[in-house]
């Protein structure tokens, strides 16, 4: 009973002076906690904090009893209800030696029962107080539910639409994924230790699993230090900075190492060069699979690896528990390094605020709710005002949007009345049958003024690959195809507009669901091209995971609203934007690529010794002689109800000294007659370098309201800091030289000066 009465001392003395919600994550106490604690563990006590152990839904329940009982098991990932995680945490803390409690994970991507757009949508709001709000409402509904840990945010770059993950992602560019970073991880966790209505964030994937090979999930990556820098680590570092103190390890190779056994990268990089100092989770099964990438021959060996690299916690992956006592005493493994990944998982706990309350998020019985997928847990009116705020419209020809709300609307296609996948991939506890569909917010706003007519069209694919791959996730009319295009025209010719729902299923995109193809999938194209031949104006609105290549589509639709998978209260976000109660503002993240033989097409680009330049000759230039140059729709390009002018930029300075700041600002002019928002974007290109450099990067924006009329200054400092990059040495510098400053509302047509830095 010593070690016990010593810890309920220590955590008395702690807590009696300061709250644990703002004792310092860095104070002594901390410390001498965790180094008593750690000084009184076994060997196997040790081992068994080093493993997140699998619970679906309750499933596994006497095996997870058996686990923890024995001090097996650290954490869990998967338990759904605050109940199922008393009767686990009831185990850890009443029936073993030392008491130490576990924490809970899961994955709360883009909302946990409320449920936002994907990230990638989140993104294209370039709204960074509507990201955080998305964030803080997720943290309070999962922390409600015992959830300690989300796996996210996921902050892996992304500029290849074949890979799934692309939607769990935040786009193609370093700066805005490491500016959403800092937000999302505020918003989840606060500052450390972590209140009881937030729960910590674990950024993934690291490191560099958005570059995955031809975009094919969990394969390989080959790259450059000076690109790993530049561009794939500094979200990481950004996240780190706004206080994560957890990451998971990606499952991917680095040039030829896996991540999860790299010391490359948790020890030199993380470690010693970031001096990062929280813990390192592996990625489900992570370990395991180091015997299939080659570099390890058995489950010894890779658990082995694992640990010596420094990889503290293993997830749904049972070789720690079995192997390391054994590496321990036969010294391939030292007592130091099982201490280390040890010390790491305690800290993270007492972080959480666990050794002060193990029940801080799972509360007392008393407490539980009722009806746990109640509506009152919901929270509406912020998902569809953060909804709204991500569409991006994509073309608005003759001003056809937005519609009125009168008349005969056809709403056609397939996932223009499924509520399942308008909540999109890594959905948590969304429940499909609480959400909105586009057929449900455009009848609502309709009410009795207008006719709304419904027809599938199509199904959303008609691949028996697909269909088998996917399985519960589609739902397919088993009907011919073109007896559902025959019903979907005949409802068009009887309507004064037809708009169109088509796009991917939510199982298409996310984790392990690449494509070879951006193409709308099945016969959607089809159904849009008997749409077209009706002659009614036609509303194009996608809804997809990934950029798609629909420049056959936009030339035949009016109009084109990018919607992504907006989550629960989507359908009525969908129809605030057509009907024009909400003035479209969404930019896009990620560049639209004319077909997949573009990619990777990202916007900022080194350039080659043979550039094209529009207007010049095309023979020996850097293109491809089979299609137009350049994307379909460029990274941050978004239109509006209204129209906006810049004017020139001004410099207060076209000479930068190394200790000075540079103001530039554009006059913003709301030219048109509607109210609306836009993104003022800046960008800066090096012109000379001593290595070959981006033609712009972009370095600031600003997300500004105007009235109709109105006109506002913008303002963008730029400093030193700003123009520094790695260069070949991996030496963080700015050069002295010629800079291009750009101010635009995309990254393509912007207004430009020059300046020196001395």
């Amino acid at each position: 009973m010593k070690i016990i009465y010593v810890l309920a001392l220590l955590i008395s003395l702690q807590m009696s002076s300061v709250g644990a919600e703002t004792l310092p994550a860095n104070q002594p106490d901390k410390e001498m906690f965790i180094a008593h604690l750690l000084g009184e563990m076994t060997l196997e006590e040790k081992v068994g904090q080093l493993t997140m152990s699998y619970d679906t839904e309750h499933a596994k329940k006497p095996e997870l009893f058996r686990l923890i009982s024995a001090g097996q098991t650290g954490a869990i990932i998967g338990t759904l209800s605050r109940a199922a995680g008393r009767e686990l945490q009831d185990v850890a803390v009443q029936h073993t030696r030392l008491k130490i409690p576990l924490f809970f994970g899961f994955d709360v991507i883009h909302g946990y029962r409320t449920i936002f757009p994907i990230d990638l949508g989140l993104a294209a709001s370039w709204d960074v107080d509507a990201i955080a709000t998305s964030a803080r409402i997720a943290a309070q509904e999962a922390s409600a539910d015992g959830v300690d840990m989300t796996f996210a945010p996921m902050v892996d770059i992304s500029r290849d639409p074949r890979w799934g993950r692309v939607a769990e992602s935040f786009g193609e560019d370093t700066y805005l994924v490491s500016r959403i970073a800092e937000v999302v991880v505020s918003a989840f966790q606060g500052p450390l230790p972590i209140a009881s209505d937030r729960i910590m964030a674990c950024v993934k994937h690291f490191a560099l699993y958005g570059a995955v090979e031809g975009g094919r999930d969990y394969n390989s990556v080959d790259m450059s230090p000076v690109q790993m820098y530049q561009n794939y680590l500094p979200p990481f570092q950004a996240a780190f900075g706004a206080g994560a103190d957890s990451v998971m390890i990606a499952l991917n190779s680095i040039n030829g190492v896996p991540a999860t056994s790299n010391v490359w990268l948790l020890q030199e990089v993380l470690r010693r060069e970031w001096r990062f100092n929280g813990m390192t989770l592996g990625d489900f099964g992570g370990i395991s699979q180091l015997v299939d990438h080659g570099v390890a021959a058995n489950r010894r060996e890779a658990s082995g690896e694992a640990i010596r690299a420094g990889l503290d916690m293993s997830l749904g992956d049972p070789f720690y528990g079995v192997e390391l006592e054994g590496l321990v005493k036969s010294g391939e493994t030292s007592q130091t390094q099982i201490d280390n990944a040890v010390r790491n998982v305690l800290a993270t706990k007492y972080d959480m605020g666990l050794f002060d309350d193990p029940y801080r998020r799972l509360g007392r019985a008393s407490e539980d709710p009722s009806e746990i997928d109640a509506e009152s847990r919901l929270h509406r009116s912020q998902a569809r005002d953060v909804a709204r705020k991500t569409l991006v419209l994509l073309k608005n020809k003759d001003k056809l949007l937005p519609l009125k709300k009168h008349g005969t609307i056809a709403l056609i296609g397939p996932l223009a009345k499924n509520p399942v996948d308008m909540l999109g991939s890594w959905s948590a506890r969304g429940v499909a049958s609480q959400v909105v569909t586009v057929y449900d917010g455009l009848a609502t706003a309709l009410g009795n003024q207008g006719s709304l007519l419904y027809a599938q069209g199509a199904n959303v694919t008609d691949s028996t690959e697909v269909i088998d791959y996917l399985g519960d996730a589609l739902v397919i009319d088993p009907r011919p195809e073109t007896a559902m295009i025959d019903e979907a025209v005949k409802a068009a010719a009887q309507a004064d507009v037809v708009v169109a729902v088509l796009g991917e299923s939510k199982g298409m995109s996310g984790e392990a669901a690449s494509r070879t193809s951006l193409d709308l999938p099945g016969r959607q194209s089809q159904l849009l091209t008997a749409l077209k031949a009706t002659g009614k104006p036609l509303v194009l609105v996608l809804m997809n995971g990934r950029p798609l290549s629909v420049g056959a589509e936009q030339d035949q639709a009016d109009a084109v609203l990018e919607t992504w998978f907006s989550g629960t209260e989507g359908g009525n976000a969908i129809a605030d934007v057509l009907f024009g109660d909400y003035n479209p503002s969404g930019k896009l993240p990620i560049t639209f690529p004319r077909s997949v033989g573009q990619i990777p097409s990202y916007y900022n680009h080194l350039n080659t010794g043979r550039p094209f330049v529009p207007g010049h000759s095309r023979t020996f230039s850097s293109l491809y002689y089979d299609q137009l140059d350049g994307p379909l729709y460029p990274f941050g390009y978004g239109l509006s109800y209204t129209d906006f002018s810049l004017s020139d930029v001004t410099l207060s300075t076209t000479a930068l000294s190394r200790d000075g700041a540079l103001d530039a600002s554009v006059r913003v002019k709301n030219t048109g007659q509607r109210d609306g928002a836009t993104v003022v974007q800046l960008y800066i290109q090096q012109v000379l370098g001593s290595i070959s450099r981006p033609v712009k990067e972009l370095k600031g924006f600003q997300k500004i309201r105007l009235k109709a009329g109105e006109e506002k200054t913008v303002h963008f400092t730029v400093d030193e800091d700003s123009l520094k990059f790695y260069n070949a040495e991996l030496k963080y510098v700015a050069e002295p030289g010629a800079f291009n400053l750009q101010i635009g509302l995309d990254s393509q047509y912007v207004k430009q000066r020059s300046f020196q830095l001395l």
